[in-house]
């Protein structure tokens, strides 16, 4: 398999689909849960869950980097474009999540702070460049896959002598926030959300390797099959997942074989090594904080840190009432349990950062599922 049209043929589908069938059993139910915010939409969009028998179901899992993002990190990312006045550089994604009072970076920008969306960190360099008597500040966010363009950038900007560039450090990593979840007492009371195994992630998998994962699926003896986006890929792994629950085994399982390698992307594990350093704790949005989940900038690059280079104010930012993002991101409930999916919070008036993100779990529901009754005992082990 080689063209994307070859990971979504129908007659595949229909084998895998029929090999589920027959090898899960009918007298236990499957709980498998997505991290990819990727995966949840290929779920949705090419109608993986309705493929499944009644007894295998897909939990949502917190892998889109901004819906895990906390608002009091959005609350200081508006003070350094307002207060500090600063040329604040983002992704779009960014742009419209809530933050404290409904405010957002696109509201500030319409209000007059100098707020810049950028399609990669070279562009953020380029303003910078650009604008030599003006601070820029790079709103750094992602996963292990983001990380490696931001170390490249921060480095480029000290070989340059860029001394008007820095960066708002959020960047997060993918196998403690999946030992996070396993050890939420949501999940270790398993009568609550029990999970059964995890597809793991492609991009953040192409970057870190397997191996990670390892520890993990020994110590928690849960099985991690790391999956490519497409519908195809999904099943695969899917079925690769139920043969190890059958087989009693927990063990890492790389489907998604033509990316990812076991060692992963050395020379971007090497620049990331060199620039970042582990935070002893980070707050994600869900999971509260969360011990050795995150980046710091290293000391040898400290005046290319925003966070030191400016004065934050700590937040004291609550989420919005009532909305459950929060659950929804440990797979606690479906956006479709929040009373306000749909009821005020859409797409294009998002309350959570679920509905907001185009990789978060509420919008795939919005935009490929909203109205579709699940089929009986399916999408109700959340």
């Amino acid at each position: 398999m080689k063209y994307v049209d070859e990971f979504r043929a129908r007659d595949l589908a229909e084998g895998l689909a029929g090999a589920i069938r027959r090898e899960a059993a009918p007298g236990r139910s499957y709980n498998i849960m997505e991290f990819c915010g990727g995966h949840t939409h290929a779920i949705f969009r090419y109608g993986v869950q309705d493929l499944m028998p009644s007894n295998v179901h897909y939990i949502h899992g917190p892998g889109c980097p901004v819906c895990v993002l906390p608002i009091g990190r959005i609350d200081n990312a508006l003070e350094l474009a307002e207060r500090h006045k600063v040329i604040l550089c983002t992704y779009g994604d960014m742009m419209r999540v809530p933050a404290s009072g409904r405010r957002s970076l696109l509201k500030a920008k319409a209000d007059g702070a100098d707020v810049h969306m950028i399609y990669s960190t070279q562009d953020a360099l380029r303003i910078a460049a650009e604008n030599p008597t003006r601070q820029v500040v790079l709103f750094a966010i992602g996963f292990e896959t983001t990380t490696p363009p931001t170390a490249i950038a921060l480095k480029a900007a000290a070989d340059r002598g860029l001394t008007n560039f820095s960066v708002f450090c959020n960047h997060v990593l993918t196998p403690a926030a999946i030992k996070e979840i396993v050890e939420s007492p949501e999940v270790r009371d398993s009568a609550r959300v029990a999970i059964d195994a995890f597809l793991g992630p492609s991009h953040v998998s192409s970057v870190i390797g397997s191996a990670p994962y390892e520890p993990f699926a020994k110590v928690y003896r849960r099985p991690v099959v790391i999956a490519g986006f497409e519908p195809l890929d999904v099943m695969q792994a899917t079925l690769m997942a139920i043969r190890q629950l059958n087989d009693g085994r927990h063990e890492v399982e790389n489907q998604y074989v033509r990316v990812v390698t076991r060692e992963g992307n050395r020379k971007a594990q090497g620049v990331v090594d060199e620039v970042f350093e582990l935070r002893p704790s980070f707050a994600w949005r869900g999971l509260g904080e969360v011990a050795d989940s995150a980046l710091r900038i290293r000391a040898e690059f400290a005046a290319f840190d925003a966070e030191r280079r400016f004065e934050i104010s700590p937040s004291t930012a609550r989420e919005p009432k009532s909305c459950e993002c929060p659950s929804i991101l440990r797979g606690a409930k479906k956006p479709t349990d929040c009373k306000l999916f749909g009821n005020g919070c859409t797409p294009d008036n998002p309350i959570g950062s679920c509905m907001v993100s185009s990789e978060g779990a509420c919008a795939a529901y919005w935009t490929y599922g909203r109205f579709r009754q699940p089929a009986s005992g399916s999408e109700a082990a959340a």
